[in-house]
């Protein structure tokens, strides 16, 4: 086992920081402590690191990145995740909003609530949120999944593509073009295996809420009478 790198972000910059994680080779462990709050740790990441970062962090925590696990111990700003290209980010905490924002593969666990907008122009990535998530979750989001094991706020799935959207509780409000769909067998195996992913086992996959674009967005339609 290759040895744990430890880093003080009290004593580093955060450009010292990502220049260290860069430079270490596929395989590596690190602990990141005393973040405080510090926005942009662990972007940009390219090798297979495991990363833990002990306390909260501010915005984009992980954002970029196309390999690297990274678990927080704590909560995070705005947009963690984001553009996230494949690998594992997993809050031990809540986040704020845009979780995920645009990612294009790999998974964010939520092991708390999130905030509004996560998922938003979402590209392929899945997302595990334990708890609630908050209005206009899944806003634009074109591929990838979804997984709320609480409540939804209002506007879930507004202007929703191909993104498909399970929730475990109750759905304040559908946004625009967004419908609650016929759940089938493979979509129970679906949430099952993402549940086994997060070690959610607090939502039953039989009993979640389907919900996926209506499609009726698509494509522009001139109505002569509004002219």
């Amino acid at each position: 086992m290759d040895p744990l790198v430890q880093l003080d972000a009290s004593r580093l910059t955060t450009r010292e920081i990502n220049t260290r994680l860069r430079g270490l080779p596929d395989g590596a462990n690190v602990v990141i402590t005393e973040p405080r709050g510090r926005h942009n740790l662990a972007v940009g990441l390219t090798r297979q690191l495991a990363i833990t970062i002990d306390g909260n962090v501010g915005y984009y925590v992980g954002g970029l990145g196309d390999g690297p696990v990274i678990t927080v111990h704590g909560f995070t700003g705005w947009g963690v995740g984001e553009n996230l290209m494949s690998g594992v980010i997993r809050v031990k905490g809540s986040v704020s909003q845009s979780a995920a924002a645009s990612a294009h593969g790999g998974l964010v666990i939520v092991e708390g609530d999130a905030s509004l907008r996560a998922g938003i122009s979402l590209k392929g990535a899945s997302i595990a949120i334990a708890g609630d998530a908050g209005p206009l979750t899944g806003f634009m989001s074109q591929a990838g999944v979804i997984l709320i094991g609480g409540n939804a706020g209002e506007a879930l799935g507004d202007s929703l593509y191909e993104t498909t959207i399970y929730v475990a509780g109750d759905i304040a409000s559908l946004g625009a073009d967004a419908r609650i769909t016929e759940l089938t067998e493979d979509d129970v195996t679906a949430v099952k295996q993402l549940c086994d992913q997060a070690g959610f086992d607090h939502v039953s996959p039989q009993d979640v809420t389907k919900v996926t674009s209506a499609r009726e967005l698509y494509h522009f339609t001139a109505h002569a009478s509004a002219y």
